[in-house]
């Protein structure tokens, strides 16, 4: 039942089939207490869940969880992470032998879950840029400052020049990054980046608000960049609201290409490219390997990203 290399073929083949014919499964909790693993793995999000449900990108990070966990015979177990007594919970949680080791996202700079899980004696690899820790940490990451460079790129090698942006919330790091990467890309083609950002919140209300506070300072806008597929759909509401017509009047390039939401625009959105699957499965890698070897040195592991272009821009 272990696998063990002294039973031969034979006897193993015997052996489950008798395990088969009687629906026998092994006691994981006894089984545990011999190989001290649970077979079990966290993934942790440090958002409310109301706004992970509605987020169609964190969603696509669920399910990616979910199927990698299954191709390498691992249990998934979701914990939110949000106020500050689930920061207590999460840790016991953890701590207290239920898992083997933690996927998490904590996006947030000033969330305070990386730094405590850091305490823990599992193995943990964050999904981006640990909230205030530099070093010591495993993660995986997608290059949001060089997915920021290509999208504006596109849109000064077709023509545009009042090319504004819709930035995600300033504490987390990969919305920083797109607005470094669209700031420092405007610079380098001669372009002046002054006043023509706007915040938003990575929801669909937060794009369209965003979209009208830009064309209300700046009506003669020919482009936005927007570091969201969600916010992008409101930004395309409140053009087409206003008249301005996507890509004539407006280019539209969006970020996270997701499947759902991406195409189905109209115009279709031309979005930077990163899945989420991809995401996870090399933080599960990093994981497995982990738990094979404790002393694996901490890296910061940054996947490429590309561009789909659509008729948005």
């Amino acid at each position: 039942m272990n696998d063990d290399a002294y039973v031969s073929a034979a006897a193993r083949e015997k052996v489950l089939a008798a395990a088969r014919d009687l629906g026998y499964s092994p006691n994981q909790a006894a089984r545990s207490l011999v190989t001290r693993r649970t077979g079990a793995i966290a993934v942790v999000l440090s958002e409310p869940e109301s706004r992970l449900l509605d987020d169609p990108y964190r969603a696509a990070v669920m399910r990616a969880g979910y199927r990698e966990l299954a191709d390498v015979g691992r249990q998934m177990v979701l914990i939110f992470s949000d106020i500050r007594e689930d920061l207590s919970r999460t840790v016991r949680f953890l701590e207290g032998g239920h898992v083997d080791g933690a996927l998490v996202f904590a996006p947030h700079r000033a969330d305070p879950l990386p730094k405590a899980l850091r305490l823990l004696r599992i193995p943990v690899v964050f999904g981006g840029q640990a909230a205030g820790i530099r070093r010591g940490v495993h993660v995986v990451d997608f290059d949001n400052e060089g997915g920021a460079r290509l999208a504006v790129e596109h849109l000064v090698a077709s023509g545009r020049r009042r090319i504004a942006t819709i930035a995600g919330p300033q504490d987390q790091s990969a919305p920083i990054d797109r607005l470094a990467g669209w700031r420092k890309t405007l610079l380098d083609a001669g372009l002046d980046p002054a006043d023509l950002a706007e915040e938003g919140d990575f929801t669909l209300s937060g794009g369209a608000n965003a979209m009208s506070s830009l064309l209300a300072r700046h009506p003669d806008l020919d482009a936005v960049f927007v570091a969201s597929d969600m916010m992008a759909v409101g930004a395309l509401r409140t053009l087409g609201g206003a008249g301005r017509r996507v890509p004539d009047d407006v280019a539209v390039v969006s970020f996270d290409d997701n499947v759902t939401l991406a195409p189905a625009m109209d115009p279709p959105l031309t979005s930077v490219h990163q899945d989420p699957r991809e995401q996870v499965h090399a933080m599960v890698e990093t994981l497995m390997r982990l738990l094979d070897d404790q002393n694996l040195k901490p890296r910061q592991h940054i996947l490429p990203v590309s561009l789909a272009v659509r008729a948005s821009s």
